[in-house]
């Protein structure tokens, strides 16, 4: 008797790595051993944490500029104290781009029509208001302007960028903020936390909405949402296994799935094509990347395939789908990171056909907000404006450039009132700790001296 196949339509996808004129050499990645994916991309720049002697720095490079790069065909912003920690582009503005440092600050670049052809120190805004290292940043997929930030004072805040202005600050985590993503219309994100657990935030509210223990073991992980409501964890099991589960965003009390992947050190990088339904997870520290199609039926998911080369990632980033070439059915290109070259990876759907195959690139977000910053901040929600992808589509002029109301870098301690109070509590009890110990040592020395 015959097996019986499930059909899909990306049970062919295959993974094709970039020849070397077609990748960036001589990059030098960050060694900052903080977790993230290092490198961000969009249909025209490449940005990379730069590996520098002092601060910190990203480099951004042209897409088109390929093959060995030299000294001229890198800039650098370079305006940190610490080590940049991540970086994002703007879903509407492919010229701006979002770093959060260990100097605990965020900053907003703008990079010049044409191209960073010169090193630049000056940021167009500085976000101030973190108290410890800043790890994340994340842009609104729908509200213009719109920036989730989060640190190691376990906050996650929200920016309008353009005025530099906190709009709302979420508490509740207790342990580093892994990860943070929007959902699809960006009224809810959901956050992995190093105390193991995965959370549902409503922003606005300045609350958390959901939470629960999503993966037993101390390494940490990740989480990003998937289509219709659902979310996805991976993580690591109790004996080290890395693993994965689906939940359901508005009931986390049980995952619809949970499922061993295997047993490799590296934290996983998950990256999920809402269009196709198609998630892929690379490994930290290993060199495969296994997607898998996301269903509506009692598996939620099906192995698809794997990518695997010999060389391990460092970090990835995904190029966003307006970006995609549709002449070769490429549904996902991936950017993979290593300590000297960026290499894209394509994968694509083989087709007998040469005319554009429709089902497979339905209309996809495109880079005209459908929510304007006060909007949003307002209250408003709404689903993404879309585009064509079909050849031949022009896409509408991009708007005018941000005007940003830049608000100063403070020379004073960015810890918050709570926390410079905590912090002398501590330093009064060691002060009188260590007074008591001097009124023993000296009854002592009096002793030793009346003997």
């Amino acid at each position: 008797m015959s097996k019986f196949v499930r059909s899909s339509k990306f049970r062919h996808v295959f993974g094709q790595a970039a020849k070397p004129e077609e990748s960036y050499n001589n990059i030098k990645l960050t060694k900052n051993a903080w977790d993230s994916n290092y490198i961000a991309v969009n249909p025209q720049y490449l940005a990379i944490c730069w590996q520098t002697g002092g601060g910190g720095a990203v480099g951004v490079v042209p897409l088109k500029k390929t093959g060995k790069l030299g000294d001229g065909d890198v800039g650098l912003f370079s305006g940190h104290k610490g080590p940049v920690l991540d970086i994002a582009f703007s879903p509407f503005n492919d010229n701006i781009l979002a770093t959060s440092s260990e100097d605990c600050t965020v900053k907003i670049w703008q990079i010049p029509e044409g191209g960073l052809v010169k090193d630049q120190t000056d940021a167009v805004q500085v976000l101030s208001g973190h108290g410890r290292k800043a790890g994340t940043v994340n842009f609104n997929p729908v509200a213009n302007n719109i920036l989730a930030t989060s640190a190691l004072d376990y906050k996650v805040k929200l920016w309008d960028i353009e005025t530099g202005d906190e709009k709302f600050n979420v508490d509740g985590h207790t342990n580093i903020i892994q990860s943070v993503d929007w959902n699809a219309n960006g009224s809810l994100m959901t956050t992995f936390c190093k105390d193991k657990k995965i959370r549902v935030l409503d922003p606005r509210s300045s609350s958390v909405a959901q939470e629960r223990e999503a993966h037993e073991g101390v390494k940490g992980g990740r989480a990003c949402w998937l289509n219709d409501g659902k979310l996805l964890s991976v993580g690591f099991s109790k004996t080290a296994e890395r693993r994965f589960a689906i939940w359901d965003s508005r009931n986390l009390k049980d995952a619809i799935t949970d499922q061993g992947i295997d047993n490799a050190a590296g934290i996983i990088m998950p990256f999920f094509d809402s269009a196709t339904n198609v998630l892929f997870l690379a490994g930290k520290g290993d060199g495969t990347i296994r997607y898998y199609e996301i269903v509506d039926d009692n598996k939620a998911i099906y192995f698809l395939s794997s990518y695997s080369s010999n060389q391990p990632q460092a970090g990835m980033a995904a190029l966003p789908k307006r970006g995609v070439n549709v002449s070769t059915n490429e549904i996902m290109r991936l950017y993979k990171a290593q300590a000297s070259i960026v290499e894209p990876i394509s994968f694509t759907v083989p087709r007998k056909s040469d005319i554009f195959q429709d089902d497979l690139f339905p209309d996809c977000p495109s880079e005209e907000p459908a929510l304007t910053a006060a909007e949003w901040s307002s209250g408003k929600t709404s689903e993404p404006k879309t585009r064509s992808m079909a050849p031949g589509f022009v896409a509408k002029p991009a708007a005018a450039s941000t005007s940003f109301t830049k608000k100063e870098e403070s020379s004073a301690s960015t810890m918050s009132a709570d926390q410079l109070q905590a912090e002398y509590e501590k330093l009064k009890a060691r002060v009188s700790y260590l007074e008591a110990e001097i009124v023993k040592k000296d009854a002592l020395i009096k002793d030793l001296q009346n003997k």
